[in-house]
């Protein structure tokens, strides 16, 4: 009995300890005490809230949304801002849950205020960014652009930054702020459509009616070229071995351009080889000439004046 009774009072003052410990004090936020267990509830809220914004931006997009005719990019921005309100009012209730009116968090901005000042405002400019492109939608989720020199395919518009995929299929990471302030260009934005500039040369012998009908050929029977607007042929410029010729096609999606150049690419050189037109490389020829005679035949010369000589002496003295 006397076990029990130690182990229910081990037991006891465990609870007791562990109460007291979670109970304690740690700060004050103006009137409010502030205790273990106070932020463990606060940060439990959160956690809950942030799973319910991200089960309701799914939902919005798969079942909800989907009913509309809406297209995908206005979509995922709507979805992103329920995701931000529910966030927002989950922070908000879980600050009243606990006993911190709205007042009280005067106290938090200013503090996180002072952090901006000293460092945060990169991240500050992302955030703000980042809202600007979800409401203007300079971009969408599933254009195609081109954005510091890396070009690839929105994955998705986040609250610091832009998920991009490459053409390599390498995720990349890019802050929001570059598509506010640097230049960003967005194949998709507005019409899918594209135009295709196909660049070749051929040789200055060449018939010019040739090649045009040769290269309207090769648009014309790629098929997924488009047919209105039509294919146009240009004779860009004369260049230093060949005329500098351009094709250029219409497709309906630009995300497929780089299999479309390649396949022209190679019906190009198919089709010139059938017409015999020739596709011309740099050549150079070079001259060599010497206003002088060299040393070495210079040389020759003396040595052989001196055999004469010495034959002349040779035959006298005979």
């Amino acid at each position: 009995m006397e076990d029990g009774n130690f182990f229910e009072q081990s037991f006891t003052e465990i609870i007791s300890s562990a109460h007291d410990l979670l109970t304690t004090t740690l700060f004050h936020l103006q009137n409010t005490q502030v205790s273990l267990l106070t932020l463990i509830i606060f940060f439990l809220f959160l956690i809950a809230f942030i799973i319910a914004s991200r089960v309701a931006k799914g939902i919005l997009l798969s079942r909800v949304l989907t009913r509309f005719e809406i297209e995908s990019g206005l979509r995922y921005t709507l979805a992103r801002m329920s995701q931000y309100i529910i966030v927002t009012i989950g922070v908000l209730i879980s600050f009243q849950f606990i006993g911190i009116n709205l007042s009280s968090l005067a106290v938090i901005f200013g503090f996180l205020s002072v952090g901006i000042g000293f460092g945060l405002q990169n991240i500050t400019s992302n955030f703000i960014s980042g809202l600007i492109v979800l409401f203007e939608r300079p971009i969408s989720v599933g254009d195609r652009v081109k954005v510091a020199g890396i070009e690839g395919d929105v994955l998705e518009i986040n609250i610091r930054a832009t998920k991009i995929r490459t053409l390599n299929k390498i995720s990349i990471i890019v802050p929001n702020s570059e598509f506010v302030s640097s230049n960003v260009i967005n194949y998709s934005h507005g019409d899918p459509e594209f135009r295709l500039d196909i660049s070749v040369g051929v040789s200055y012998g060449s018939d010019l009616e040739t090649v045009v009908k040769a290269l309207k050929e090769v648009a014309e029977e790629n098929k997924t070229a488009l047919k209105n607007p039509e294919p146009q042929v240009h004779l860009i410029s004369f260049g230093d071995s060949s005329w500098d010729m351009e094709l250029w096609v219409w497709i309906p999606d630009v995300k497929r351009y780089p299999f479309v150049r390649n396949d022209i690419n190679q019906a190009i050189v198919h089709k010139f080889r059938e017409y015999g037109i020739e596709i011309p490389f740099p050549q150079r020829d070079l001259h060599m000439r010497s206003s002088v005679d060299l040393p070495i035949k210079n040389s020759s010369k003396e040595e052989k004046k001196r055999t004469d000589e010495s034959k002349d002496e040779d035959e006298k003295q005979n």
